[in-house]
C-alpha cells in the first residue's frame, strides 16, 4: 500500500526550519519533497555550467531594458540552488539565471520564476515530477528551460508555450541570447573535471 504525502500550504511550507538542509526540499504540487543528493557528474555539472553562464554574462549589455518575454539583453546571474517562490509552488532549480532586475536586494529566495531554470536530472529522479516544476515555472514567468538527461545525453528545451525540443551531439542549445553557441555535447564535457 502507497503512502499519501499530506499537503501543506505554501506559507506553511516557508516556516519549516529544514528546508534548506542540503539537499534542498521543495513545495511541488502542495508536497513538501527534498531533492536527491547529487552525484559527481551533476555537482561538477552544475559547478561548471554556472561559471561558463557567469563568465559570459558579467560584461554589459547593449542599452535598452528587456520584458521579460523578450531575449535577456540586460546582465544576469546564475545561481545553484536559488529558492524561487511561485505560489502555490516553491521549487529550488538546480540552476537559476535571473536578470539583475530581478534578484532581490535582501539575502533570501526570489520572488517569482527565473528568466531561464536549467535542471540536471539524476539517476532517481522522475522525468514527469521535473517537466511539473519546469511547466509551472513556464506558466508564471519562465522564458527558457533546460531539463539536462546526461545519462541519455540528450537536453530537452522549452521556450514558451511550445512543446520541447529534444538536443543531442552538436546541436547548439538556445540561450535567450545571452551565450555565444552552447552545444549539448559542450555542455556534457562539464561533467569532466575542469
Amino acid at each position: 500500500m502507497t503512502q499519501s504525502i499530506p499537503r501543506i500550504p505554501l506559507a506553511e511550507f516557508l516556516t519549516q526550519p529544514n528546508i534548506e538542509a542540503s539537499p534542498a526540499w521543495e513545495l511541488i504540487d502542495g508536497r513538501a519533497v527534498q531533492k536527491p543528493m547529487p552525484t559527481l557528474f551533476h555537482s561538477r555539472l552544475q559547478r561548471n555550467l554556472v561559471n561558463y553562464i557567469n563568465d559570459r554574462t558579467d560584461a554589459p549589455w547593449p542599452l535598452g531594458h528587456a520584458t521579460r518575454m523578450e531575449p535577456l539583453r540586460e546582465r544576469c546571474e546564475a545561481v545553484q540552488e536559488l529558492r524561487c517562490i511561485i505560489p502555490p509552488y516553491s521549487p529550488v532549480p538546480d540552476i537559476a539565471i535571473v536578470g539583475y532586475d530581478h534578484l532581490p536586494d535582501h539575502d533570501g529566495p526570489v520572488d517569482g520564476a527565473p528568466d531561464w531554470l536549467i535542471e540536471i536530472r539524476s539517476p532517481d529522479q522522475s522525468t514527469l515530477n521535473l517537466q511539473n516544476k519546469i511547466l509551472h515555472c513556464l506558466s508564471n514567468g519562465t522564458q527558457l528551460a533546460w531539463l539536462i538527461d546526461f545519462a541519455r545525453q540528450q537536453i530537452w528545451v522549452w521556450q514558451g508555450d511550445d512543446l520541447p525540443i529534444i538536443f543531442s551531439g552538436e546541436d547548439i542549445l538556445p540561450s535567450l541570447g545571452i551565450l555565444p553557441e552552447l552545444t549539448v555535447n559542450g555542455v556534457m564535457a562539464m561533467t569532466r573535471r575542469s
